[in-house]
């Protein structure tokens, strides 16, 4: 069995074992409110609020959180478009996802990357805020596996994907 082989029946193992859990009623709508953090609305607001309204490290933070968001998605669109991996809610017979994906492909997961890119650079400006920031990055990707949209790699991929611009995008910026 190749390599890529391997890792998606490991994949669809572990999609199962999470997904198993969404069978209580009230985790799977957790679940929803916890993805819908990471659906872009709420870094924007948190983003332009802090420009306003904190004058030390605000505009900075929005600033380099735009130029990282102006190369996370683009990149996220053409990888995803490119590797073009179902995702497990149309892989799988007699399964159905909680949530209607906004499109046809998983990997990565465009939510997770987000997600990591916000968590990465809010972390820099505000050092205080590292654990809380990463740790609701970690549930927004599991949500995402939760609602039956992605597989836990799609999760790794989108979180690597979103450090990796975050980090760039504050170089660049001039950290």
């Amino acid at each position: 069995m190749n390599t890529l082989r391997k890792i998606t029946s490991y994949d669809a193992v572990a999609f199962y074992w999470c997904h198993g859990f969404t069978q209580m009623p009230r985790l799977a709508t957790c679940s929803r409110l916890i993805s819908r953090l990471g659906d872009g609305g709420l870094y924007l607001a948190l983003g332009l609020s802090l420009a306003l309204l904190e004058i030390q490290n605000g505009q900075d933070f929005l600033m380099a959180g735009l130029l990282a968001f102006a190369i996370e998605l683009p990149l996220y669109l053409v990888l995803k478009n490119t590797i073009r991996r179902d995702r497990p809610c149309y892989r799988f017979e007699n399964f159905d996802a909680f949530i209607t994906p906004s499109d046809k492909f998983s990997f990565p997961s465009g939510h997770a990357a987000a997600a990591f890119v916000f968590a990465t650079v809010f972390s820099h400006y505000y050092p205080a805020m590292t654990e809380l920031s990463y740790s609701i990055a970690v549930l927004i990707g599991l949500s995402r596996v939760m609602l039956g949209v992605h597989y836990p790699t799609d999760i790794v991929a989108g979180a690597a994907l979103g450090v990796s611009i975050a980090t760039f995008a504050l170089t660049v910026y001039g950290i």
